[in-house]
């Protein structure tokens, strides 16, 4: 995770910097206020596509390990159909995940998780590299993901960002030094704040991280029980709301440690907060039945909410957001034939179809050439452009979460939630952090 304050507003991150070729980085870097087109993207094609059919590999079953954020039964379903593989999905919290990866080795043979899990999952000598020379669209991930920037003179946020683990070294550590070995492929990516119940909260509150803090809401706060992740959020609430300082928040020292976590159990023993949550269904569960009106929330958790007509939003808190890489990873045992096909799904992953399909649930791609071919214009106008619908926009599961938007005064939001605007009348998507 990295959560450094890099500034960068919503409109530019977008609009730009989410086109990985060259031109579109060129463009982010110099400001230009017309959009390009990639020139791989020909008419979008509609949600039925599928890529191109790869060689098939029968007679293999492969058990991947991971969480309900990318092991979604449409993708399951449809790689089976591609590959020819059979794939066994055993979805977990992200604790329970990262676990399992460690002390189970001999069950599974893909690790998809996040990048904050990458130290502990190597540290454990249960991955092998990962071979780009065997990846097909290595070469097209943007830099975001490869470098840790998008233009060559952008700070780069704290913590685990992808790019300082990615690379393995002749002597097996990670580094940001290039090789032609990974520790995990860099698939999906987004940023991350909290969900609010707009008829209980109000959105000047909503603004801040500091709201975790706020008397107004004690008792009705949920959060997240991973502590690579949810203490982050916590982190950045308790500096937003001035109880606490940070030398570098994405690598706290071990004094700041503990003294965060006793100002976590102080609030927790006066009643401020009302529950923890592990797993995405239970964050979701959580807001619906009223036990909480904030919580640290993911983007599926909100869209899956609306869908259901639940007046939620998520927060563009003026600090900045919480930023996060996934990928998946290759068991050491790994070879062979399910070795190949190991590496058929990482190349069906990097085609862009499974990338289209967390799209619509609010997550971004290291490719995104690849996924545009399978979103419809309107989907890549709302969900990469930051336009407003043209059309209804359904989730992964065929359900309506945007509504089109008849008239227009103003740009949607990236996921349909009513976003803040500054005086100036730029978008405050600023500070972003990402991992």
């Amino acid at each position: 995770m990295a959560y450094n304050a890099h500034k960068l507003t919503r409109r530019r991150f977008l609009a730009t910097s989410l086109l990985a070729a060259s031109g579109s980085l060129l463009w982010a870097c110099e400001g230009s206020s017309t959009s390009p087109t990639p020139a791989t993207q020909a008419q979008a094609p509609s949600q039925a596509s599928t890529p191109a059919t790869p060689a098939v590999i029968t007679g293999v079953t492969l058990r991947v390990v991971g969480t309900g954020v990318t092991l979604l039964e449409p993708i399951r379903v449809q790689a089976e159909k591609d590959l020819g593989i059979k794939l066994e999905y055993d979805v977990k919290d992200g604790p329970g995940a990262q676990q399992k990866a460690v002390t189970q080795p001999q069950a599974w043979d893909l690790y998809d998780q996040w990048f904050n899990s990458v130290k502990i999952v190597w540290g454990a000598r249960v991955a092998q590299p990962i071979d780009v020379n065997r990846l097909t669209d290595w070469s097209k991930l943007m830099p975001l993901t490869t470098e840790g920037r998008l233009c060559p003179d952008a700070p780069v946020g704290a913590g685990d960002a992808p790019y300082r683990l990615l690379y393995v070294q002749s002597d097996g550590t990670l580094r940001s030094n290039k090789t032609d070995k990974i520790s995990m492929l860099p698939l999906t990516f987004n940023v991350d704040s909290f969900g609010y119940n707009t008829e209980k909260v109000k959105e000047d509150d909503a603004r801040s991280w500091a709201i975790f803090f706020s008397n107004k809401y004690a008792g009705a706060i949920g959060l997240y029980s991973d502590p690579s992740t949810g203490l982050m959020d916590l982190a950045l609430a308790a500096k937003a709301a001035g109880l606490m300082s940070f030398q570098d928040i994405g690598n706290m020292t071990r004094e700041e440690i503990d003294k965060l976590l006793a100002l976590l159990i102080d609030y927790k023993r006066k009643g401020q907060f009302r529950a923890f949550w592990n797993s995405f269904d239970e964050s979701v569960n959580l807001m619906a039945a009223g036990e909480v009106v904030v919580e640290s929330m993911w983007s599926p958790a909100v869209t899956a909410l609306r869908a259901r007509g639940f007046p939620v939003r998520y927060a563009s808190p003026k600090e900045g957001y919480r930023g996060w890489h996934g990928g998946i990873m290759l068991n050491k045992a790994a070879s062979g034939k399910v070795l190949d096909a190991c590496y058929a799904y990482l190349n069906w992953w990097l085609s862009g179809w499974a990338g289209a399909v967390v799209a619509r649930q609010g997550y971004y791609f290291s490719i995104p050439e690849n996924v545009k071919q399978y979103l419809t214009p309107g989907e890549w106008d709302y969900w990469y452009e930051g336009k407003p619908a043209a059309e209804d926009l359904k989730d992964p599961f065929g359900n309506v979460v945007v509504k089109r938007v008849r008239f227009v005064t103003e740009a949607a939001s990236r996921i349909g939630y009513a976003r803040q605007v500054s005086p100036s009348g730029i978008p405050s998507w600023t500070n972003i952090n990402i991992s």
